[in-house]
């Protein structure tokens, strides 16, 4: 049983990557309350691996003001919702050009459960191949190159690399290779 009850909803925002709605609700003692959500539908992340190198995006990230290190992620355009795996395959050719031969889900990811619905599923993709990125146009300043593990891990330390999905993903990753 769902401990607060939802007991209107109205939508407040919408365009191509997301809706936020407003939820009017009561909580189990019986008081009022709100709140705001994110919609947007799920994603895919995929850590990208040839046995010795991981290969990330960089890319400007307007809320934040900084550019950022991470592993490429991302949505279907205007809200779809793809398989994951579809997905996984569909972010990492668009945004590197690397196709993968194999495709593992790692695991489950919540973006920001306290103000979003929005969950993501980590892949690692292994047997690479390069061909042309396919980057949307709010992907035209990107970046990519291959980091040793050992490099990734200094730049987390450092501070380089601070996106929560990537840093989630690493975490399955090591779990998925200890067994």
């Amino acid at each position: 049983m769902d401990p607060i009850e939802r007991v209107s909803s109205r939508e407040v925002y919408r365009n191509d990557w997301m809706t936020v709605r407003e939820d009017e609700i009561v909580r189990p003692d019986g008081s009022p309350g709100i709140y705001g959500v994110v919609d947007k539908p799920h994603y895919a992340l995929v850590i990208p691996y040839d046995g010795e190198r991981l290969h990330l995006v960089e890319q400007y990230r307007y809320p934040l003001g900084l550019r950022r290190w991470e592993f490429p992620q991302g949505t279907a355009p205007n809200r779809q919702d793809l398989d994951p795996a579809e997905l996984a395959a569909r972010e990492l050719r668009e945004e590197t050009g690397l196709r993968a031969g194999s495709m593992v889900a790692l695991g489950t990811i919540d973006v920001a459960p306290g103000l979003s619905s929005q969950r993501g599923t980590a892949y690692l993709a292994t047997e690479l191949t390069e061909g042309a990125h396919e980057r949307e146009l709010e992907e035209q300043d990107m970046t990519t190159a291959w980091f040793a593990r050992e490099e990734f891990e200094k730049m987390v330390r450092a501070g380089e690399i601070t996106d929560a999905q990537s840093l989630a993903a690493w975490t399955l990753l090591l779990l998925h290779e200890r067994g």
